[in-house]
Parts: C-alpha cells; structure tokens; sequence
C-alpha cells in the first residue's frame, strides 16, 4: 500500500536531512587552522624581523622560539583532539561536513610525504631554496581541499580561501630566492588563509556545540 502522505518535497527534504545533519561541527580542524595559523603567522614576522635586521638574538634563543612555536601549536591541537572525543559520536557532524574533514585529512597526510621529500632534498642538495619550494606545495594542497569544500558547501568564503591558496602557492614558488617577498607573502596568507578561516570554523563549531 503506498504512503499517499509522501511527496517529493518531503523526500528531498528527508534526503537533505541525511546530507546536512544535525551533529556539532569538530573543533579539530577548527583549532589546527586558527593555532597553526597565527602562531605560524607570528613565527615568518619574527623571520622577516631577522631578515631586515630588526631582531638580532643569539643563535640559542632563536632555537627556542621556533621550537616554542611548534610545541605550542601541538599542544593546542592535542587540547583540541582530546575535546573532541570527549564530546562523543554526535560530534561528527553532517554528512558534507565530514566529507569536508575527510579531504582535509588526506591533504595532512600529502603534507607529511611533501615534508620528507623536499628536507631530503634539500639536505642532500645543501639547497635551503629546496625547503622552502614545500610551503608552496602546502597552499597547493590546501587551496584543492577548500575547493572540494566549496564544491559541497557552496560558501563563497571557501571558494575565496581556495583561490587565494592557489595564488600564494604560485607567488611563493616564484618568489622562493627572495627572502622578505617570500616570507610577506607567507605571512599573510598564514593569517588570512589558515587563521581567518580557523576562526570561522571556530565559530560555527562553537554554535553547533551549544545548540546541540
């Protein structure tokens, strides 16, 4: 006996519920993008500072800076990771969401495989240059996975942080012998395109919390 009650409104409704979901969005990703990018951010001024002569610390402090600055960071991103398993199942998300999350992830883990390529490389070469060739391979990979993002979301914002991803991988490929364009253009992009888009998440993942 067919349900007479059953429209195909109500069906694409119900298959819109499946997609979209009701499930709080996770703060990991959230909390990677805003931490990495601002701490990151501020690491490249302190290397524009070095590199313009405006900081002019001994070779030790400078190690523990930059060491600081990733001890911070993993520190930060494990607070996040521990939260969101204590926040259980219904944390996620929509369909959409953890395809988005799912991308992302296989962009960290071409990042870990890029990371040894190019230190490799330039290790054996004696080529800094090299090195520095994997920060635009990183706003590469980033700028694909904010596309596919978009591509399931369809907010503009994603599609302007994957563009902007696109356009700094080039410029930093381009600029890698220039040492100040190189780290300006690697600032920005850090706060624009990882910090900026953190907050955002950060933000909608701390709504999503508190409504569920």
């Amino acid at each position: 006996m067919t349900d007479k009650s059953r429209t195909p409104e109500a069906d694409l409704a119900f298959m819109r519920s499946i997609v979209e979901g009701s499930g709080r969005p996770p703060m990991t990703l959230a909390i990677c993008y805003l931490a990495g990018g601002l701490l990151y951010g501020l690491q490249c001024l302190f290397h524009v500072g070095q590199v313009i002569g405006l900081i002019r610390w001994p070779d030790l402090a400078n190690l523990i800076f930059v060491v600081g600055i990733t001890t911070a960071f993993l520190a930060v991103l494990t607070w996040a990771i521990l939260r969101d398993r204590r926040a259980g199942p219904s944390n996620r998300g929509p369909l959409a969401t953890r395809v988005t999350n799912a991308a992302f992830s296989a962009t960290g883990m071409a990042n870990a495989a890029v990371v040894i390529v190019f230190a490799v490389g330039a290790f054996r070469d004696q080529d800094f240059a090299v090195w520095l060739y994997y920060a635009a391979i990183v706003f590469a990979l980033q700028a694909a996975a904010w596309y596919a993002a978009w591509v399931l979301k369809k907010k503009g914002w994603m599609l302007a942080v994957s563009l902007g991803g696109w356009v700094t991988a080039v410029a930093l490929g381009v600029l890698v012998r220039q040492p100040v364009a190189y780290l300006g253009v690697c600032t920005l992009a850090l706060f624009l395109l990882f910090a900026l888009p953190g907050w955002v998440m950060f933000r909608d993942a701390r709504a999503g919390g508190k409504a569920a």
